[in-house]
């Protein structure tokens, strides 16, 4: 690694990004769906160290090997229901801002996301995609490693 992961140099930091994630859990969202769009969202940022964490809480909760082994190819999988496919694009578009000039997070990603959760359940989407972003930056920057990461090993 290249230093300690900043949210434990700055420990009001890692207290910040976990009351986030706390929230997002309070927004009516199914756990093992918040699991797979981290999944996702790393999978995107290539963040080793989340991928990881990801797959190892998407396990706790009872998520299938079928689902995690195929959640990058979401849209063409058979595992995943239509609230479930929302969410992950969603996900990916929010995650891949700069991939579209037009309009970033197109009228019909965010309608099809729209028709499955309500305003609460998208505000915990929303807070899950934005915090993994940041998190997945702090850890691919540093080259936070998936088989000891620092923020379990801080003292």
């Amino acid at each position: 690694m290249r230093m300690k992961n900043p949210a434990i140099v700055l420990p009001d930091a890692m207290k910040g990004i976990q009351s986030l994630l706390k929230a997002t859990n309070q927004g009516g969202v199914p756990s093992r769906t918040l699991e797979l769009i981290g999944l996702r969202v790393s999978q995107i940022n290539g963040c080793s160290a989340c991928i990881y964490g990801h797959l190892r809480e998407a396990k706790e909760l009872g998520e299938t090997d079928e689902r995690i082994a195929t959640v990058a190819a979401w849209r063409d999988s058979p595992f995943f229901d239509d609230a479930e496919r929302a969410a992950l694009h969603l996900a990916e578009v929010v995650t891949r801002l700069a991939d579209r000039s037009d309009e970033p997070v197109p009228d019909a990603v965010w309608d099809e996301a729209a028709d499955h959760y309500d305003e609460r359940q998208l505000a915990a989407l929303l807070v899950m995609i934005g915090t993994l972003n940041l998190f997945n930056r702090f850890n691919v920057t540093v080259k936070e490693r998936a088989d000891r990461p620092s923020w379990e090993t801080a003292a």
